[in-house]
């Protein structure tokens, strides 16, 4: 995956360093280039100096091949302006942005940019909304073979149902967040964009969930 991030701070810098040892393929951009001093020697991205939300800035980041976009900079109406143009210009299906301003969250979630408060954020979250199936483990049973991820469908699933879902990844829903609030997900559940769908699976599965929830509903599916 090559994920583009906005932001060499604290949040930034170690979320490039978690995702480049990862194997992804990282560009991380910032205002100022010593900013990239917190990278360390040993980091294999690339670094874009200038304005997170100029195209051109993010063309130079890859963003027009971009699989995910995280924004982490000091500002909110910077994160949420470079959110929207990675979304609605750009088309990246994973964009997630930190917010300061807790009031604003709801709405930003809303238009469809998934938001994490100060607050409350952690590098594995920013991570769970990034990756894709199965890459964030939230719960492993003693005998390692049942997990419990958090994943994100993908824009094929939007407008299916949970059920439709659980048949295809032979998996189980625990339950879905969305909007921040999670609940138990019933016959008729409608999936949408930004939902967390929390599911039980088998580890072994974990690779064909990842290429369904890319593939979509076979034929179409249920919706």
């Amino acid at each position: 995956m090559h994920i583009v991030i906005l932001g060499c701070g604290r949040v930034g810098s170690l979320l490039a360093q978690e995702l480049d040892q990862g194997g992804h393929s990282v560009a991380i951009i910032d205002q100022e280039a010593k900013a990239f001093r917190r990278l360390g020697e040993g980091f294999n991205g690339s670094t874009v100096t200038g304005m997170g939300f100029d195209r051109q800035t993010l063309e130079r980041a890859g963003i027009e091949r971009a699989h995910a976009f995280a924004a982490v900079s000091s500002g909110d109406n910077t994160n949420i302006i470079a959110a929207r143009v990675a979304r609605e210009t750009y088309g990246v299906e994973r964009v997630v942005a930190r917010i300061y301003d807790l009031r604003r969250a709801e709405v930003y979630e809303r238009l469809g940019i998934p938001t994490v408060a100060t607050v409350s954020w952690t590098t594995g979250q920013m991570l769970r909304r990034l990756l894709p199936a199965g890459a964030a483990e939230e719960y492993r049973d003693p005998s390692g073979h049942m997990v419990l991820g958090e994943l994100s469908p993908g824009e094929r699933w939007l407008g299916h149902t949970a059920s439709a879902l659980e048949v295809a990844t032979a998996g189980r829903i625990g339950f879905i967040t969305r909007y921040g609030v999670p609940f138990l997900t019933t016959p008729d559940t409608v999936l949408q964009e930004g939902d967390v769908v929390h599911l039980v699976f088998p580890d072994v599965e974990r690779s064909r969930i990842d290429e369904v929830l890319a593939t979509g509903p076979v034929g179409g599916g249920e919706s």
